[in-house]
């Protein structure tokens, strides 16, 4: 008997459980809430929409890079606090351009060092992401209540808010960043070296490091990515409220993860793409919003985004033994089971 695991029903089937079928789940929860919740599909509540999963997909689309490698970072939320704060507080009472261009170097510097700290001890000490990002999240988190006395700070530049609640095209100005920071991920990932370094460092390290690359390197760099994308982010919120709080972000780490987990990326690493983290990022926001239409308690909604991603997670596991079913088929194309004799 021959079992094609590489043929036309597993290519339908990773499609299924890839891009193609998180955005049939999105379209599907569209049209869902377009029946069930009043003002759903108003172009007022789209722009909303595409307001709230801003901050959400910038975030997962550095935290993208950190899970491809086979990593994870708890601290993103802290850090885009840290960030808000610092370059909010350089800001503040001031119209000047270079000003405002000087907070936003410095928001993005502070993202990408505490990006490279996270990397270069999970890296130098061979300890696990896990435990280093969760120490991350509480110093950045301590040092931005600490730098405000735990005030929040207002009086930001107006050009910063004008920009906030701009749109182009009849899209929020805030949402093409995001849009334009997908494509540059997806162009990083799919176009360049570094893109498929990012690919095999997590899918097997020991290969790329035995090529002559040095993975350390390739981590930290997907780190300080996911810490510059933080920094965006805490940008982009002040600019949409024209406030930095110290407590600004808390939770939002599992948001992103859960996008890029929805989006189809392993957690083991090696496995995902920019454009599935997108349309994750977008089927929370819709599942959020629709909810909250539809008048559901934040205790309930709680629980059906967490269904949600328990879903995903499992739905993760079993892309992960079919793809190493479709590997180890892939030489022969084919795997012959050959009858057993008695």
């Amino acid at each position: 008997m021959r079992i094609d695991m590489g043929g036309l029903a597993g290519r339908v089937l990773r499609q299924v459980l890839g891009e193609a079928g998180i955005g049939v789940a999105l379209v599907a929860l569209s049209a869902f809430f377009l029946v069930a919740a009043d003002n759903f599909g108003t172009e007022q509540n789209i722009r909303n929409i595409m307001t709230q999963i801003t901050l959400n997909t910038v975030l997962a689309v550095g935290l993208t890079f950190v899970i491809l490698v086979g990593g994870i970072d708890l601290s993103v939320g802290s850090v885009m606090a840290l960030c808000a704060v610092v370059s909010g507080e350089m800001m503040r009472g001031s119209g000047s351009v270079l000003t405002i261009l000087g907070g936003i170097v410095v928001a993005m510097a502070i993202g990408a060092l505490c990006g490279l700290v996270n990397g270069f001890v999970s890296e130098r000490w061979v300890v696990p992401s896990f435990i280093v990002t969760l120490a991350m999240l509480n110093i950045a988190r301590g040092a931005a209540e600490r730098y405000t006395n735990a005030a929040t700070i207002y009086d930001l530049p107006s050009g910063l808010n004008d920009f906030g609640v701009q749109t182009l095209l009849g899209v929020p100005a805030v949402f093409w960043v995001a849009v334009l920071l997908t494509a540059a991920g997806w162009f990083v990932l799919t176009r360049t070296v570094f893109g498929r370094l990012i690919y095999a460092t997590g899918d097997n390290e020991e290969a790329v490091r035995l090529s002559g690359h040095r993975t350390s390197l390739i981590k930290i760099a997907a780190f300080m990515i996911a810490g510059l994308c933080a920094g965006v982010a805490a940008l982009l919120y002040m600019a949409r409220l024209n406030i930095a709080s110290p407590i600004l972000g808390q939770g939002y780490e599992l948001n992103a993860i859960a996008a890029v987990v929805i989006g189809g990326a392993s957690l083991m690493g090696g496995r995902g793409s920019m454009i599935g983290t997108f349309l994750g990022a977008c089927l929370l926001g819709v599942l959020t919003d629709g909810l909250l239409l539809m008048g559901v308690s934040d205790f309930e909604r709680q629980i059906i985004t967490g269904v949600v991603i328990l879903v995903a997670v499992v739905l993760d596991a079993y892309r992960r033994r079919l793809g190493d079913r479709i590997a180890l088929s892939r030489p022969a194309q084919t795997i012959t089971v050959e009858p057993v004799k008695a």
